[in-house]
């Protein structure tokens, strides 16, 4: 829908959020005001949320390291959220001068309450009727992404990537008509396109199907925010800022989606892998080995067990590559403990996934990854599925052959209509 359009359709409240790139610079601050004044003027309530400006928050982590590399993460947040505050200050400022009032707000201040846990914080409650009240007032809303506020009144950001569930949350709790999220890119592709030059936009796409590819190492959404679009059914397009389009919708699977096998190849380096060899095998082992990383806070993703004839398991499982060395120090105590023979690492892999919520309906998709990747001479370390997904662990080194191959050879450069089904 272009903007040339809103006038047509009846009057809404729309979400908009606009990353770092969208706000990079005056110019590109000046080019969203001017987005979001065509939607208010069109008759519609508006409010905006917007990250801090293209490179600021990677700008502020460098000075909190630079002062230590062992800070308190309640002060993190409180140094990192402050680039936020620049650009709604900014963007306010910028439609203020286009003759349409508009009012800035952080986090606290709207009251995005959260829980505690700073750096990776969740989203419990927003308190909306101030916004409700300005927009009466005529006034578009511009809210700080990315942070919020505990009970005790820390404040709190949600991890990086933040500003989407912001705006998603927002959405719900306002009961906006859609939400609009502007990023750098035009939309949800096949794979990615610096990676694969036949790489497709995607018109639509299912929620489950978007919340595999975030999770998998899709950079377009963040996964929480997926997750609550698909929660509350938030109407949800990715669209560029920076160029007009139809973008992407996000909405619920229907027939059509189903008769699609794969819709999408994602892949993430952002992977370790570490083994735990010679675990007895005995009740609870596993319970330590996890519980110390849950209560590090450690993601843990793929998990594979294996029992030998002795009697010993050998236990393989992947963690965020960087937390990594955090995870084997985490551990060493742990595996002690339960007598273990030894813990070693790498974090030299990357994961390649194929999604698609056609996989509940066909078979012989993982026959055809794995005869695909062999044909190439690409080593699986790893297997994972799901209804939807089948990812794979591989050395770094192949992954971008690995990314190319299935696009490949699930026929992903055509149309939907154009590809073979089965084989």
């Amino acid at each position: 829908m272009r903007f040339g359009q809103w006038s047509k359709i009846k009057v809404s409240l729309i979400v908009q959020k606009y990353g770092g790139t969208s706000v990079g610079s005056i110019e590109r601050i000046r080019a969203v005001a001017t987005k979001a004044v065509a939607a208010h003027r069109a008759g519609h309530q508006v409010v905006v949320t917007v990250s801090a400006m293209s490179g600021e928050t990677n700008r502020l982590v460098s000075l909190i390291e630079g002062v230590s590399d062992r800070y308190n993460k309640r002060e993190y947040d409180v140094v990192v959220s402050a680039g936020e505050q620049i650009s709604i200050g900014l963007l306010a400022i910028a439609i203020n001068a286009l003759g349409v009032k508009a009012r800035s707000y952080l986090g606290w201040q709207v009251r995005f309450l959260t829980d505690s846990i700073h750096s990776k914080a969740r989203i419990r409650e927003i308190e909306g009727f101030r916004i409700r009240e300005d927009l009466e007032k005529g006034h578009i809303v511009v809210i700080a992404g990315f942070q919020g506020v505990d009970e005790a009144g820390n404040i709190t950001t949600l991890g990086r990537g933040g500003s989407d569930t912001s705006a998603v949350a927002l959405a719900a709790a306002l009961h906006a008509d859609w939400c609009d999220i502007y990023t750098d890119v035009d939309g949800v592709y096949t794979s990615d396109p610096r990676i694969v030059t036949s790489a497709r936009r995607l018109d639509r796409i299912s929620y489950d199907e978007m919340l595999e590819l975030a999770s998998l190492g899709a950079k377009v959404l963040q996964t929480r925010s997926v997750e609550l679009a698909k929660k509350y059914k938030v109407p949800l397009r990715v669209l560029s800022s920076l160029q007009e389009g139809g973008g992407t919708l996000l909405t619920e699977e229907d027939e059509l989606m189903e008769k699609v096998i794969v819709s999408a190849i994602t892949n993430s380096r952002d992977e370790a892998k570490i083994t735990v060899l010679g675990v007895p095998d005995r009740p609870g082992v596993a319970a330590t080995i996890f519980g110390a990383l849950a209560e590090a806070n450690i993601n843990v993703d793929m998990i594979i067990q294996n029992i030998s004839e002795s009697g010993e398991t050998d236990m393989t499982f992947t963690v965020p590559r960087g937390d990594y060395q955090h995870a084997l120090e985490t551990l060493a105590i742990p595996v002690k403990q339960i007598a273990a023979r030894e813990i070693k690492g790498d974090p030299t892999i990357a994961k390649v996934s194929a999604v698609g919520v056609g996989m509940r309906s066909h078979a012989g998709v993982a026959q055809r990854m794995f005869k695909a990747l062999a044909a190439d001479g690409i080593n699986i370390q790893m297997i994972s599925t799901s209804e939807i997904k089948i990812s794979v662990i591989l050395a770094e080194k192949y992954m971008e052959l690995a990314v190319r191959t299935l696009h490949d050879a699930f026929e992903l450069d055509k149309d939907a209509g154009d590809r073979v089904i089965a084989r």
